[in-house]
Parts: C-alpha cells; structure tokens; sequence
C-alpha cells in the first residue's frame, strides 16, 4: 500500500519535471478522442514559432491574471465561485491556464470532484515547478482546438492554412474563442456570436497592458 501511494505522489511530479523541458507527445484527452474516432493532428512546435497574438489572446479569453498568478490559481475569482456556491447557485467555474495545462497533460476529462481534487494537486506543482512561458508553451501545443486538432500548429494548418508563426490577431482571436466548446465551435467558420466575442478577445488584448508581459 505504501508503494502504491508513493508512486501516485512521485509519478504525476516525475512526469512535471520531464516535461518541463521535453515536449509533450500526446495527452489523455487526444487518446481518448482517438478512440471516439475523432481522428489526431498534433504538430508539436517551440513558443517562438507560435505567433505572440496567440497567446495574447488566449490570456485575454481564458485567463488574465495569468502573468500574475503565484499558484496557478485566480485566488479572487475562486472566491468568488465559493459565494456563488454558498447562494445556492451553480458556479461558473474558475480555471486557470495553469489549471487547464495541468489537466491536459496528466488528467481525463469531465467535472466529477475527484478529478478536480487532483487538479487542485497538481497546479502548484506546474505553477512553481515551470516557468510561464513554459506553461503557455504546453497549453498552446496541447489544448484541443477542434475535433481531433490539438496545439496551434496543427489549428493554424487545418484552420487558416498556414503555420502558427503566420498567425494574425483576429485568427489567434478566432482560436482563442472557440476553446469552451472546440467540438462544436469552429475557428475558419465562426457564427455571429463567436466573431463578436473575438471582437471583445481582441479589444481586451489591447488594453490588458503589462498583464501580458510574461507572454512576450
């Protein structure tokens, strides 16, 4: 039992650090949508052949303190969700970039409380054990950007037809935007709601200022 426990806590830790520095070749998430019969396009490339609006777009839709966050979490948008949950309404729910790339690379999908449990384990450890740019540089090659697309390179080819380096802000902005719901959500074919939202993703990009510092 002893061992059994000690490899649960030094395993996930183990593959941290490995992946702190070597890159990530698949996640749970694309395995599974494999087998759902989803298909799999993964190209794997550095932070700097990913276009910067990118990732000053995906931190101005999904996550704007994240320069900011010591932890990994959004402290005061947790709070938040506790009030929220207190009211007797249902949270909205309070996920970090860091929470999400801690997810993609080691967890399943789904809301059930254990999974977030480990979650919540995990975050700190990619939080203090990676740098930011690292942290964006795993979530910009991993998060599912479309039914069997996965990372910038393979969204910007199947997407716009041309590398993640050529992207501009309001294709990054059309990315960014389809992340809660990449399965039904399209990047090259947004409705009216999703361009008036990267519309709001790219004004936002222009006035959070030094908060995207640590994604230069």
């Amino acid at each position: 039992m002893r061992t059994v426990v000690l490899l649960l806590l030094a395993g996930p830790l183990a593959l941290i650090l490995i992946f702190r520095v070597v890159p990530v070749p698949a996640t749970p998430l694309m395995l599974i949508r494999l087998v759902q019969g989803y298909g799999w396009q993964h190209d794997w490339v550095p932070y700097d052949q990913i276009a910067p609006a990118l990732a000053r777009a995906v931190i101005a839709s999904e996550d704007n303190f994240f320069c900011e966050e010591s932890f990994g979490f959004d402290i005061p948008a947790l709070r938040g969700q506790v009030e929220t949950l207190l009211d007797g309404e249902r949270p909205r729910g309070a996920s970090t970039i860091t929470m999400q790339t801690a997810k993609n690379l080691l967890l399943w999908p789904g809301r059930d409380p254990v999974r977030k449990v480990i979650e919540a384990w995990l975050t700190p450890q990619v939080a203090l054990l990676w740098p930011k740019r690292r942290v964006l540089e795993v979530y910009l090659n991993s998060v599912e950007f479309g039914p069997g697309i996965y990372g910038a390179e393979a969204a910007s080819r199947a997407f716009f037809r041309k590398p993640a380096s050529d992207l501009t802000a309001v294709e990054a902005s059309q990315l960014a935007v389809v992340l809660p719901s990449p399965l039904n959500w399209s990047a090259s074919r947004p409705g009216r709601y999703l361009r008036g939202h990267a519309a709001v993703i790219r004004g936002r990009m222009g006035q959070l200022g030094p908060l995207l510092d640590c994604a230069r």
